[in-house]
């Protein structure tokens, strides 16, 4: 039994975040052991729900995963938890599809069987809050809604009249607008919640609202209610291999921290023991037989990245040697020939790619993705398949012709584009790869490893 809550909103910027980050912190305060998740394709988020439990967060994310990896990665981040709090992604039924729930929070917590806190924005809102609820309650009989929260009240009077409204599903608290306790913005949403950017005084300050504002008892009940889940045999699908069969550094600082936690257990797990450098700080890579270069900001470090001369110049190397190197977005940014900020200005950078990224003021691709490889790739044979997402505001100008090993399909209109660059044991990609739902991507990317460590 896993005591489990998926908190859903009826739209973006209700709130989720905020009430997920405060929920959480006030359960830890408590003593609980929280295990947070993350619905969709985000990479910020995550960082918030690993602050406010002390523990990793993981993504789940019904498109790029399928049911089997969802359960299986809930099942094992989850099993020696108290409770697990789920965030969904945009509003409750939004996903994939206008026409499914694919890829929508409704779908995790369905195939969860999780009940859902629903986040609304009750500003402004009276007798409406009823109506509002009654849709999202009653769209799929599927879902069980045992909970509001109703965010942005103006008063413990506004709280009180909205609970008179809806009798049920019962309102479990709400939040009145504070912005000195907003968390900080910029382009790609939130940033990143680290420990220099975010203090811990506004994870404690959210964790104390929380136990002043919401029915800590009442959602704690609500999350104890759900059913027994039939998959925790296979929890153990992915544990870290008790022996090393190679290294691979994993590039990890403020411009590079884009990863799926999935991902990471998922290489452990066969075999490799993950180094982080940083490509800001290290003058050196570790002894490794792999990199790993994640998305991140790149963008906003150029100027530093490109000082870091010594470093970029051991990446070129390892790569001319025929080291196995995987990157994506900005990882693929960094093996650039150089990154053109938004100011118009040229930063040099390690050059395994005979191109520029170039940043622009709108974004430039948004979306799930399908792959196919169509070469030989640090991932494997030729014919690998795996799903992604793409969310980037650069555009890559070629300067001399680079071999392309990705079919890439997109989901929202079947546009078939080819991409994932390859120079000799190098791929670099604008594709954000989650690979749960084929493993083998991992799988191909380790023996790329253990192929290079013992050539």
């Amino acid at each position: 039994m896993i005591p489990r809550l998926v908190i859903s909103g009826t739209a973006s910027g209700v709130g989720k975040t905020t009430v997920t980050v405060a929920l959480t912190r006030a359960l830890r305060t408590r003593g609980l052991r929280v295990a947070p998740f993350k619905c969709g394709p985000d990479y910020l988020d995550p960082t918030y729900h690993a602050r406010a439990a002390g523990s990793p967060c993981h993504n789940l994310d019904g498109w790029l995963m399928g049911q089997r990896a969802v359960l299986e990665t809930f099942t094992r981040a989850a099993s020696d938890a108290d409770i697990a709090i789920v965030e969904g992604v945009m509003g409750t039924f939004d996903g994939a599809s206008p026409t499914s729930d694919a890829g929508s929070t409704a779908q995790i917590a369905k195939w969860l069987a999780a009940p859902v806190a629903l986040v609304c924005d009750a500003s402004g809102m009276a007798r409406s809050i009823a109506a509002l609820v009654h849709g999202f309650a009653t769209f799929d009989p599927a879902l069980r809604i045992g909970a509001v929260i109703a965010n942005r009240v103006g008063s413990r009077g506004h709280l009180d009249l909205l609970r008179k409204a809806l009798p049920a599903p019962p309102i479990a608290g709400g939040f009145t607008e504070d912005a000195l306790l907003a968390f900080p913005e910029r382009h790609l949403g939130l940033t990143t919640a680290a420990h220099d950017v975010v203090p811990e005084s506004l994870f404690a300050a959210w964790g104390e609202r929380a136990a002043e504002w919401l029915d800590l008892d009442a959602l704690l009940e609500l999350a104890r209610s759900a059913p027994a889940l039939p998959t925790r045999a296979s929890a153990s699908a992915v544990r870290a291999s008790a022996s090393s069969r190679c290294r691979i550094g994993v590039a990890h600082d403020a411009a590079f921290h884009f990863y799926y936690e999935d991902n990471l257990r998922r290489l452990e797990a066969l075999g490799a023991e993950l180094v982080r450098f940083s490509p800001l700080r290290d003058r050196e890579l570790p002894a490794v037989d792999g990199l790993y270069i994640g998305g991140g900001y790149p963008e906003i470090h150029a100027e530093e990245l490109a000082a870091n001369k010594a470093l970029l110049g051991r990446i070129a190397d390892f790569s001319a040697a025929g080291g196995p190197i995987y990157a994506e977005c900005g990882g693929l940014m960094l093996l650039t020939a150089g990154i053109t900020t938004s100011d118009g200005r040229l930063h040099p950078m390690v050059g395994v790619f005979p191109a520029h990224a170039e940043m622009r003021d709108r974004l430039q691709a948004l979306g799930y993705v399908e792959v196919e490889t169509t070469a030989p790739t640090p991932l494997g044979a030729t014919g690998v398949r795996f799903r992604g997402h793409q969310f980037r505001y650069s555009e890559l100008r070629q300067l001399d012709r680079i071999d392309c090993a990705y079919a890439v399909r997109r989901s929202r209109d079947g546009e078939l584009s080819r991409e994932g660059w390859i120079v000799k044991n190098t791929l670099g990609s604008y594709v954000h790869a989650h690979w749960g739902e084929n493993p083998a991507a991992a799988a191909g990317f380790v023996d790329a490893c253990v192929a290079f460590r013992t050539r």
